[in-house]
């Protein structure tokens, strides 16, 4: 397990830093989502959101679910979040921006105005530290992330993701939901064959 790229060390005080860096890690792995890599980013946002238990868990200490598909509004327009997320232990909040596609930096300027409309409208600032943001992609290249990120002041980092079922096993393996049938059909096989004949 690696660290995710970030500008944390230039963009937060010292403790806070460190921990922030700490609390990301690259890849995330989602093989318990059941999907394959040629998915889109709503059906793995869906997916994520359908089992958020386990991503909490994928995520970390400290993540605490707000919403996803956040709506800001910035004078009369609509923007939406992706993932929206208060770590307890940083005190803030984590814009999770979701990416279907490898790194491309424009999605640091995407990420860059989602922290600056939360920092303003959502965050107390009295009480939360500056909003942190996570590109979650498919892949990334360092030198290309290490760019985009480098005169970002705003603090951000990318990480990728993997789902763990390649494109060719999608029509292969069953689903999570027919394992979880059959096993529970197997029970109640096993428990039948226990009971008595009367």
């Amino acid at each position: 397990m690696g660290a995710s790229q970030t500008n944390f060390d230039r963009a937060l005080p010292s403790p806070q830093s460190d921990l922030a860096r700490d609390i990301l890690k690259d890849p995330y792995t989602f093989d318990f989502l059941g999907i394959t890599d040629a998915s889109n980013e709503r059906t793995i946002e869906k997916a994520l959101l359908l089992r958020l238990r386990d991503f909490l868990i994928e995520l970390g200490v400290g993540f605490a679910f707000v919403g996803s598909q956040y709506r800001l509004e910035v004078e009369g327009d609509e923007f939406f979040i992706d993932l929206l997320f208060y770590h307890t232990r940083l005190h803030c909040y984590v814009v999770i921006e979701l990416k279907n596609t490898a790194f491309r930096p424009e999605y640091v300027g995407k990420l860059n105005f989602y922290l600056a409309a939360v920092d303003d409208l959502v965050r107390n600032q009295t009480v939360d530290a500056p909003t942190i943001g996570l590109v979650l992609c498919k892949s990334k290249k360092g030198t290309v992330v290490e760019y985009a990120l480098r005169d970002i002041h705003t603090p951000m980092g990318v990480s990728t993701y993997r789902t763990a079922l390649p494109d060719a096993m999608a029509g292969v393996l069953p689903s999570i939901e027919a394992l979880t049938e059959e096993l529970r059909s197997l029970q109640n096989d096993d428990q039948d064959d226990l009971e008595p004949d009367r």
